[in-house]
């Protein structure tokens, strides 16, 4: 069995992004800055009110989990992806675009019929996106799609946090973080979302299952999740449900703890354009920095430059060659 450096649980979306402005969200009722469920009909509605905008990335294989994994795959890791497609031509590409990328799924005989999941991802002029999930057939993700060979064999489970909002998806996540718990796996978590936070607070607990060994947030979630007041004494919180964790803080770094210390990762400088896909890019490069041997500094030192690479343009990922630059470049320019 090949071995894997992270198995990822999480939605199959196929994503379109379009530029809008505030005014816009405004007046069709759209909150800014988070995630939230619609239905096919609702989707439609937004894209035909928006048909005539400027259109940023169209059809890309998108879903927070399987950003991440493409991530650590693109730089150099060995990753595995498990969700749920239909046997429609969405679902086809989403898997042929995980394939080129080079990571190993599920979904490779007997799709199901349905839909598959579509995101229309919202770009206003400060960079914020603002995300409509249409789930279709990924809201029926289940404990029988999780591959347990393939799990067992995985250095680490990542599980994204929209998998909350699914009474199957999040028994999927329960039952995948107990089967790593048996094979020694360890468990990443990600709470995704201020919304789901906010909202699927209980949930998410569940899945968690009490402490991750390693958990992923920015600093509206990581207060949200812990009742703080600020972020600082968020992360002297977050000990309690972690082994070791990290709080993105956009502009103003991140903040890491390996276990023991925390230490504050200063920012890579970057011009933000799109910040869709900057959390699911830095635990990609977070999570393949820490199975090549980095230490959670370094790990954070890299998740950062690779976020700021994906801000500075449209779309949730780079060009492929982009992964094998930054690596040279932040070996290039390490410490020693």
């Amino acid at each position: 069995m090949q071995r894997f450096d992270v198995y990822g649980l999480g939605a199959a979306l196929v994503d379109t992004e379009l530029r809008v402005t505030d005014a816009e969200l405004r007046a069709h009722g759209i909150e800014k800055g988070v995630m939230t469920l619609v239905d096919e009909p609702r989707q439609n509605q937004l894209l035909d009110v928006f048909g005539d905008h400027l259109t940023l990335a169209r059809r890309a294989s998108g879903g927070s989990g399987a950003n991440t994994v493409i991530a650590v795959s693109c730089f150099g890791g060995r990753g595995y992806y498990s969700c749920r497609v239909a046997d429609d031509d969405n679902g086809h590409f989403y898997l042929h675009d995980l394939a080129t990328a080079g990571v190993a799924h599920n979904g490779a005989t007997g799709l199901p019929a349905g839909t598959t999941g579509k995101c229309l991802v919202l770009i206003t002029p400060d960079a914020e996106r603002t995300m409509n999930t249409f789930l279709g057939i990924s809201e029926s993700l289940a404990p029988e799609n999780l591959d347990p060979e393939a799990l067992a064999a995985a250095t680490y489970l990542y599980i994204e946090g929209y998998l909350a909002t699914s009474p199957s998806g999040r028994a999927a996540a329960i039952r995948a973080r107990e089967l790593a718990r048996q094979h020694g796996t360890r468990v990443a978590l990600s709470l995704s979302d201020p919304g789901i936070v906010a909202h699927f607070g209980n949930e998410l607990r569940a899945i968690a299952g009490g402490r991750v060994d390693l958990l992923f947030c920015n600093g509206d979630e990581a207060c949200r999740w812990t009742d703080a007041h600020d972020v600082e004494t968020a992360a002297e919180r977050l000990r309690a449900d972690a082994e070791s964790f990290a709080i993105t803080l956009g502009a103003r770094g991140a903040l890491v703890c390996d276990g023991r210390e925390l230490h504050r990762i200063p920012a890579t400088p970057a011009t933000a354009v799109d910040t869709n896909g900057a959390g699911d890019m830095f635990a990609g490069a977070f999570l393949y920095g820490l199975t090549q041997g980095f230490d959670h500094v370094a790990a954070g030192r890299f998740a950062n430059l690779a976020a700021a690479a994906v801000v500075a343009q449209y779309g949730p990922r780079l060009a492929p060659a982009r992964h094998a630059d930054l690596v040279a470049r932040f070996f290039a320019t390490a410490p020693g």
